[in-house]
C-alpha cells in the first residue's frame, strides 16, 4: 500500500506546479458559495487504480469537497460505469479536476495493462513484473498500479538487490569474479540476481550459486534449456522481447517471473473523466 503521507506530499508538490501562483480562471469566475455536483466516469473498460490519490488532492483543496466511490482499487470497470459521485465548493472542484485525473488515469493505466499481460499468461504459475524503467519521482505510484493490476514487483531501486549486468560483467572480467567481489560487501539480506546472455552464463551462475538467473532476450528454445539446467537452483527471469503476443510462450518456458518494462512505460492511460 502507499502511505498517506507519502501521497500527500507528492499530492502538493503536483497542486503547486499545476496550479502556480493562482487559477486565474477559475478564481476569477467561482465565488465562495457557488456549489457543484458531478460524476466520476469511464469511457472504457479497465482496472481502476488510485482511488486514495484522486481523493486526497481534493482533501487537501478544501476539506468541504465529498466524493462517494461505487468502486476500489483492481475492481474492473465498465464503459459508462459511474465510478464515484463528488460534489463540493466550484472553486475546488475545478481547481483539482486535472491534477486528480492525472493521477487516476495514468494508475488505472497500468494497472490494465498490467492485468492483460498477466491474464495472457492464464493458469500457468509465472508472474509478470515490473523494471526500473519508470516515470521519475513517480515510481511508487506506479509500481503500486502494478500491484494492483496483478502483477508482481522487481526491486524497487539499486539498494534492494544486486543485479549484475552485462558492463557489470565486463568491469569485474567474469560473472564468478563479480559475484565474489559483491559477497564481501554485501548484507545477508541482500540477494543476487545475474543477467545472462548465453547457456554458458547460466552454467557459471549457477556455479555461483546466485540467487535469481535473469534470462535476457533468448531463443524460447534456449529459455527451456536453461530452466532444466537451472533446476529450480535459483529464481529464473525472462527478459525481452516480451509483449502481449510472446508472453504465454515464454510463461510455458517454465520461468518463474517474466520482466517488461511495457506494462509501465507503454501502458496507455484509462479514458476516465470527471463530468460536473
Amino acid at each position: 500500500m502507499l502511505s498517506k503521507f507519502y501521497i500527500e506530499e507528492h499530492v502538493k508538490q503536483a497542486l503547486a506546479e499545476d496550479i502556480g501562483f493562482g487559477d486565474i480562471t477559475t478564481e476569477n469566475l467561482a465565488s465562495e458559495t457557488d456549489y457543484l455536483e458531478g460524476a466520476l466516469n469511464t469511457r472504457v473498460d479497465g482496472i481502476l487504480c488510485g482511488c486514495e490519490v484522486f481523493k486526497t488532492v481534493f482533501e487537501i483543496l478544501s476539506k468541504d469537497i465529498k466524493i462517494n466511490f461505487h468502486f476500489k482499487d483492481g475492481d474492473r470497470i465498465k464503459k459508462g460505469d459511474k465510478i464515484a459521485d463528488i460534489s463540493g465548493p466550484a472553486k475546488y472542484l475545478l481547481m483539482g479536476e486535472r491534477v486528480s485525473l492525472n493521477y487516476l488515469q495514468r494508475m488505472s493505466g497500468i494497472a490494465t495493462e498490467t492485468h492483460k499481460y498477466q491474464s495472457a499468461i492464464g493458469e500457468l504459475p509465472a508472474k509478470i513484473v515490473d523494471t526500473r524503467k519508470t516515470t521519475p519521482n513517480f515510481r511508487a505510484f506506479e509500481k503500486y498500479s502494478v500491484k494492483v493490476g496483478g502483477g508482481a514487483l522487481h526491486r524497487f531501486n539499486l539498494s534492494d538487490c544486486a543485479m549484475i549486468k552485462d558492463n557489470h560483467i565486463r568491469l569485474a572480467g567474469s560473472i564468478t569474479q563479480a559475484v565474489e567481489k559483491l559477497r564481501e560487501n554485501l548484507s545477508h539480506a541482500h540477494k543476487i540476481e545475474v543477467e545472462c546472455d548465453t547457456l554458458e552464463q547460466v552454467k557459471e551462475a549457477v556455479a555461483c550459486n546466485v540467487d535469481i538467473i535473469m534470462l535476457d532476450n533468448m531463443t524460447v528454445y534456449d529459455m527451456k534449456a536453461a530452466c532444466d539446467y537451472i533446476n529450480k537452483k535459483a529464481v529464473v527471469e525472462a527478459s525481452g522481447n516480451v509483449n502481449l503476443d510472446t508472453v504465454r510462450t515464454i510463461a510455458e518456458t517454465g520461468v518463474d517471473i517474466i520482466s517488461s518494462s511495457a506494462i509501465v512505460a507503454k501502458a496507455p492511460t484509462l479514458d476516465l473523466a470527471l463530468d460536473i
